[in-house]
């Protein structure tokens, strides 16, 4: 029986190449000169901290990251989970941008829901962080991977590990 995953993996490469353009761009920024402003990754705990001199240049320093990470990975951005931003020391700033890695399991229900309310003639499970979706042909397969592209938008969903 064919079946293939639902699934949302962060691409750790792209994102610490994004990272360090956008440091790179950040350094060579004339209004930067001099202050605080830089992006840092923490890859362990699936963390991106922003730190500046104030609540603006946080604004700026994401000006500059966002675009740089959607070129690297599209959808990427709709990952992050942005934190208060938090005073530090004076007068700097620094935000925390939380990266959901997997499917929660509230959007895992959604996406089982949606299969199983259209009547498909597939089958959706949820299997930790995955949804794995069978049927018994490809174009049952087909219709449920344009049926959940279309209706979740506000997250990077994966279509991969097909199996025949």
């Amino acid at each position: 029986m064919p079946s293939f995953d639902f699934s949302s993996k962060v691409n750790i490469d792209a994102l610490k190449n994004a990272i360090d353009l956008a440091g790179k761009k950040i350094i060579g920024r004339h209004d930067f000169k001099g202050t605080s402003a830089k992006v840092e990754l923490n890859e362990k705990e699936k963390l991106i901290t922003l730190w500046g001199d104030s609540e603006f240049q946080l604004n700026q320093i994401k000006e500059i990251l966002f675009p740089a990470m959607e070129g690297k990975e599209p959808e990427s951005t709709k990952r992050l989970d942005p934190q208060k931003v938090e005073p530090v020391s004076g007068n700097k700033a620094k935000q925390v941008l939380k990266l959901k890695d997997g499917i929660d399991s509230e959007l895992a229900k959604k996406i089982v829901r949606l299969i199983k309310d259209a009547k498909l003639k597939a089958q959706a499970s949820i299997q930790g962080d995955v949804v794995r979706v069978s049927g018994k042909k490809i174009d049952e397969l087909r219709e449920a991977i344009t049926l959940v592209r279309s209706k979740i938008t506000d997250f990077p969903i994966k279509d991969d590990n097909y199996r025949d």
